[in-house]
């Protein structure tokens, strides 16, 4: 085993042994001292380092609960393993993940996947939208889709932890969700009256995850932020397989021990695979002066997009980058070492300088603009208007355009001395976002934060407690007229659209939610067919053509967007015809200013590429 032979040999003779001076200085005590100061400076006896082949061959069955965890990073060396190992043997897999997005197509397309569980079934980067390898699955019927949101899969994850059967868990509460998910949740009285949400434990057979550092007994160091944490190593009943970037020796793991998140007895394997998160990236923060960190490999995940739109383009994608690479160290000569140090470099905080400055001998710098940077501008106003008028304190961003408009509500609430947090759901908390790449979890942000934590602190918490002070901001697929939202599903057409994600937890704790979205009549509808998220709290709708708020329980249209120097007459004629109900028009409608110049040149420094905004007017 070459990773044992090039880590561990040179690693156990690091292990600095005592001095005699420390072991003769104790008299009759000399010998019991000596043996004790020895011991304490070694490491466990245990060995679990194998090739990832071996390790899935030995520990992985057909039939298996596996759990693909993010704490933060996801292991898609392992991913690649299980489709290497399992294609065209029907294995008949339960599969648990925060999110089946990315590279994990393969389990879906080569059948590996009897049951899915997760939060989200999609495309999530660089922008959020279907994918059609899932969508064809869900209309076909071909795997058993389970949806949840963030929170509850991450609660249910620790209730596995604890060895408890339930956990309180409140944000299924009026959704479709809580109806599908029966089995695994009901409502429970409580003794002041009332009942409270409870869901199952969620315990999978085995956990699969990818972190920093392991020492050989199995000691797994993570940085982060941690998402669902490593909650699933606890809760998974045969323990976890590891992927590691390297293998460290025990000194080292004593030395960062407040970022061991595996002990050594949860894991049955770890195994080397440098760059194993890879199309994902990992942050080094707080590791700075050990490994080096790399980049989201934006181009890699547009090309696997791409690709899943046509299934012999699916097909030959997976030959080269699966099926056609033995390992991972095949893997990655593939990719080419050009490209790795390109995503080591774009991972320092600083490296945005050098994309912006690329990017924008391309991006109008105004004052023209379109559709969604109206929306987006138009968007940010009405969050710093609600988080000044009601003191919030902290904002919740979805993805896609939602996130946009909190990142310039944020900069003009700063800039104007009103002191606002930014969160987003994994476990940033007080970031600044850079420019240059709209995607929410950058990773370039990391070092910004004010703390880094995992779901359960921000949605649960800092979201979810009655002592937040949050304002969410959020995307979605449909609203109604009474602000319910979907973005999971259209069952009648059998059509996937990607599910919550944490939509759902953040309309359940915020004090109130801001959504954007296209204003078309397939969008806009008289009742949405799946509740991702119920309209209680969503208090405004923010779209391409202008503002409705809830007036009496329903949204009406308050505000319009300009096309011209009309009376408005045309405009909002438009926007009830676009319309999928008979949407009232508020006694003070008001034409809404257009985008300042200003607003323009913020929105498209975080989007030079025009991901979320298109490619301006």
């Amino acid at each position: 085993m070459r990773c044992r032979e090039e880590g561990f040999d040179r690693i156990k003779g690091s292990v600095r042994q005592p001095s005699r001076r420390e072991v003769m200085m104790f008299g009759e005590f000399e010998e019991v001292v000596r043996r004790s100061v020895e011991i304490s400076r070694s490491g466990l006896e245990a060995d679990k380092v194998m090739p990832l082949s071996d390790a899935v061959e030995r520990f992985v069955r057909p039939g298996m609960h596996i759990h693909i965890a993010h704490c933060y990073a996801r292991s898609c060396a392992a991913i690649n393993e299980l489709a290497r190992q399992f294609r065209g043997k029907d294995p008949g897999f339960t599969v648990s993940t925060l999110g089946f997005t990315g590279t994990m197509v393969s389990l879906f397309f080569e059948g590996l996947v009897k049951k899915a569980i997760a939060t989200f079934y999609g495309d999530s980067y660089p922008m959020p939208g279907p994918n059609p390898v899932y969508q064809r699955a869900y209309r076909e019927g071909a795997v058993e889709m389970e949806h949840w949101t963030i929170l509850t899969f991450s609660l249910r994850l620790l209730a596995g932890a604890m060895d408890m059967e339930y956990i309180p868990a409140k944000s299924l509460a009026g959704t479709t969700m809580e109806r599908e998910n029966s089995d695994d949740y009901y409502v429970a009285d409580t003794p002041g009256g009332g009942g409270i949400g409870m869901v199952r434990a969620l315990r999978p057979d085995i956990t699969v995850l990818h972190a920093w550092a392991s020492d050989p007994a199995g000691n797994v160091i993570c940085s982060p932020p941690y998402a669902e944490n490593a909650t699933s190593a606890r809760a998974a009943g045969e323990g976890a397989l590891v992927t590691v970037e390297k293998i460290v020796p025990p000194e080292f793991v004593r030395r960062y021990s407040h970022l061991v998140k595996v002990p050594s007895y949860l894991v049955r394997a770890v195994s080397v695979a440098p760059m194993g998160t890879h199309p994902g990236g990992m942050s080094n923060f707080g590791l700075e002066g050990e490994f080096m960190g790399y980049e989201v490999d934006r181009e890699f995940l547009v090309g696997v997009r791409e690709a899943c739109r046509d299934e012999e383009k699916l097909k030959e994608w997976l030959r080269e980058w699966v099926f056609g690479c033995a390992d991972q160290e095949e893997y990655l000569a593939r990719l080419g070492h050009e490209r790795i140090w390109y995503l080591k470099g774009k991972s320092a905080p600083d490296s945005w300088t050098s994309e912006l400055e690329d990017a924008l001998e391309d991006v109008n710098p105004g004052p023209e603009y379109n559709q969604v940077e109206m929306m987006v501008a138009v968007g940010a106003r009405v969050i710093a208007r609600k988080a000044r008028e009601n003191g919030y304190r902290t904002i919740l961003a979805g993805v896609g355009a939602s996130n946009l408009a909190a990142w310039l509500a944020y900069y003009d609430l700063m800039e104007k001395g009103h002191d606002v947090d930014l969160m987003a759901e994994i476990g940033f908390y007080g970031y600044s976002p850079q420019p240059a790449d709209p995607y929410i979890f950058n990773l370039r942000n990391v070092p910004n934060c004010r703390m880094l934590s995992d779901v359960n602190d921000v949605l649960g918490s800092l979201v979810g407690a009655e002592s937040n002070r949050c304002v969410g901001s959020l995307g979605a697929g449909q609203v109604d007229r009474y602000g319910n939202v979907n973005s999971t599903a259209v069952p009648e057409h059998k059509l996937l659209l990607v599910g919550s994600g944490g939509a759902a937890d953040v309309a359940a704790g915020a004090r109130e939610v801001v959504i954007l979205l296209d204003h078309l009549p397939v969008r806009l509808v008289e009742e949405v067919p799946y509740i991702t998220c119920p309209g209680e709290k969503i208090s405004a709708a923010v779209t391409t053509r202008g503002l409705l708020e809830k007036r009496d329980g329903e949204l009406v249209l308050t505000g319009y967007f300009p096309e011209g120097d009309g009376d408005g007459e045309a405009e909002v004629a438009a926007i009830k015809e676009n319309c999928g109900w008979d949407l009232e028009v508020a006694p003070d409608l008001e034409r809404i200013e257009p985008a300042t110049l200003d607003e323009i040149r913020s929105a498209r420094m975080f989007d030079p590429h025009g991901f979320f905004l298109g490619k301006g007017a």
